[in-house]
């Protein structure tokens, strides 16, 4: 058994966890972690992959505290754990051996595990993979002396468009640029896993083109109705009225139900903006307000139309949205009539 506070003589951890709220990430963060440890030759006798849903405590000790055969250490790997770290044990969950560790019956695994990484196999390398990895308890804080914590965090901002464009390139040898794979982002949320799977579905959507446009996002993601407003939008605050009406009737002619929808995608786009601009006029950076207002196609012209923009001039489109939307429900009004008005009305401020 190794002491508290060696990890080997070659400084070799003999507990890894990777911890991580996105699989995707975590997944991959193991594979390589295993690859580091394990060659592919000792792979049949010198790695144990156990389902936590099945896993007991007391096998696990035994398979790391066991002598290997044909390898230096034994690797064990306990996926998914959350669930296994914090559930109840039995009296077979006791530990008999005399370099075992010493623990009552009837102990959680949690309880197990402190006395475990109190005095570790030297023989055995326990890995862990976790959703959340609480940094508090008694079981992290034991961690630093025998083992290494493999934080995995999902890409944000401008590291989650480039690795959209590095995956595109590498997993389907298309190119997208960066203000695509913002677009891809606005349309289609930040979690990493959605977004490579819509990658996937571009791929094959553009065929033989090289690179992956706007257009196939607009087209496939069927969220394009939110991207044509915010067009329109823009026209308007940019005094460009003509297009703005063309962009709209468009919309209008392609969508048989954008009379009843396109009321809330204008409000998704003002809400938005009035909830950036609060933020801004709070002092918060323009970085901060991006991100936490979900702001990442287009960035310039957003910020342009809020510099341009008072609170009070967004909360009054907001009251007008509303009040239209009500006319066009209790048919009051007649909705494309209705939003045309609405975006003249834009178009005056």
């Amino acid at each position: 058994m190794a002491k508290a506070g060696d990890k080997t003589k070659s400084n070799q951890s003999l507990v890894y966890v990777i911890a991580g709220d996105d699989p995707s990430l975590v997944n991959a963060k193991y594979t390589e972690l295993i690859d580091q440890l394990v060659p592919p030759a000792e792979r049949d006798t010198g790695l144990l992959v156990v389902d936590a849903d099945k896993a007991v405590i007391g096998e696990i000790l035994d398979e790391l505290q066991t002598i290997p055969f044909f390898t230096k250490r034994k690797i064990v790997a306990l996926r998914n754990a959350d669930k296994f770290i914090s559930a109840g044990g039995d009296e077979e969950n006791e530990q008999d051996k005399q370099d075992g560790p010493s623990v009552p019956a009837g102990a959680s695994n949690r309880e197990i595990l402190e006395k475990y990484f109190e005095n570790p196999s030297r023989t055995g390398i326990l890995v862990i993979t976790v959703k959340s990895w609480p940094k508090s308890t008694r079981l992290a804080k034991k961690l630093p002396a025998i083992g290494t914590l493999l934080e995995v965090k999902s890409p944000k901002g401008q590291d989650l468009t480039h690795r959209l464009t590095d995956y595109a390139r590498e997993a389907h040898s298309k190119s997208i640029d960066y203000r695509t794979a913002e677009l891809l982002v606005e349309l289609a949320g930040d979690n990493i896993t959605q977004l490579y799977t819509e990658i996937d579905k571009l791929a094959a959507y553009a065929g033989n083109e090289k690179a992956i446009t706007a257009a196939h996002v607009e087209a496939l993601i069927g969220r394009n109705r939110e991207f044509d407003a915010f067009e329109v939008i823009e026209s308007c605050l940019q005094r460009e009225t003509g297009p703005a009406i063309e962009r709209l009737r468009k919309m209008f002619a392609e969508d048989k139900s954008a009379d009843y929808t396109t009321v809330g995608a204008f409000a998704f786009h003002i809400r938005r903006l009035f909830t950036a601009k609060k933020m801004l006029m709070e002092g918060q950076s323009q970085y901060e307000v991006a991100g936490k207002a979900r702001i990442f196609y287009n960035k310039e012209a957003h910020f342009s139309l809020l510099k341009r923009l008072t609170l009070k001039q967004l909360g009054d489109q907001l009251q007008q949205l509303a009040e239209t939307d009500y006319a066009i429900k209790r048919g009051l009004a007649q909705p494309r009539i209705a939003i045309e008005q609405f975006v003249l009305q834009l178009a005056a401020l």
